[in-house]
């Protein structure tokens, strides 16, 4: 039985339990739930919190693990990232009052606050910086007005807290992040369970990003409408009953359907639908 960890707060646990909903395995209907089994797909999942999970994963008690890219860098944990899964995206800087740096070089002899002392530790030493860095947990925005660090270093979404805090963001991102499934250093990616639990998650992010675009045009018209929808191989082509005229359908990236629509009719297809997909295998 795979074993897999799942983050159980915060702004990994939401997404990631609709995501592996949507990939057809069973999730906790209560959020005090710690553990459960989804016998049908053979998997057992283990609610934790974020910032443990790559420790379980790393020590080879828990096979697979959904975590944050920050957080599996901040362990150090034996454990190394398999596949992104495009969302909690955030980026990673460095803030401090106005005028106070301006590049990381600034920070030498200066004290930084983080939740993340291992990222930013390593983040100044690759640069040479010599900066004292104090570890804070929560929020980290206080820690200048107290007097406690000169400078933060924290996760910015929008940055509207680290604006309302009288703070700007300054120097090159540390890193990007986003959520991220895990597995120990040196574990088998091979093995058919974890194989397969990978290509569900695909199969769902590829879901998420295209729609199957179906349509009618003249065949004169066909290489000029494929061009615009080449799918992912070929589109699938059908003569219609109505003789000069076939159907077509491909699938086409979500973002850019209205503009393929409106291209398509320019050249004289009609019928031009888009449907969601809700599920694939490539």
């Amino acid at each position: 039985m795979l074993r897999i960890a799942v983050p159980n707060k915060g702004s990994l646990s939401g997404p990631a339990g609709e995501m592996l909903h949507e990939a057809g395995y069973q999730q906790r209907r209560e959020s005090k739930e710690l553990r459960i089994v989804d016998p049908v797909n053979d998997v057992e999942f283990f609610y934790l919190r974020p910032r443990d999970i790559a420790i379980y994963v790393s020590s080879g008690r828990l096979d697979i693990g959904i975590t944050g890219r920050d957080l599996l860098i901040d362990s150090g944990a034996n454990a190394e990232e398999i596949l992104p899964l495009g969302f909690a995206r955030s980026t990673f800087r460095f803030a401090g009052k106005p005028g106070t740096a301006d590049t990381i070089e600034d920070l030498q002899g200066r004290t930084v606050a983080t939740s993340y002392e291992g990222i930013v530790a390593k983040h100044l030493a690759e640069r040479g910086v010599d900066a004292s860095v104090v570890h804070l947990d929560g929020a980290v925005e206080t820690a200048i007005e107290l007097g406690v660090a000169e400078v933060i270093a924290d996760v910015v979404e929008t940055g509207t807290s680290l604006r309302n805090a009288g703070l700007e963001v300054f120097g090159e991102p540390i890193m990007k992040s986003e959520a991220i499934v895990i597995r120990r250093t040196g574990a088998d990616v091979e093995e058919p369970k974890v194989q397969q639990f990978l290509r569900r998650l695909q199969g769902v992010l590829v879901a998420r990003t295209y729609v199957m675009m179906d349509y009618d045009c003249r065949v004169e018209q066909l290489e000029k409408a494929v061009a615009l929808t080449p799918g992912l191989e070929s589109p699938t082509v059908s003569p219609l009953h109505n003789e000069g005229w076939v159907a077509v359908r491909a699938m086409v990236p979500a973002k850019e359907a209205q503009r393929i629509m409106d291209d398509l009719y320019d050249i004289g297809a009609r019928a031009i639908l888009t449907t969601a997909i809700h599920a694939c295998r490539l």
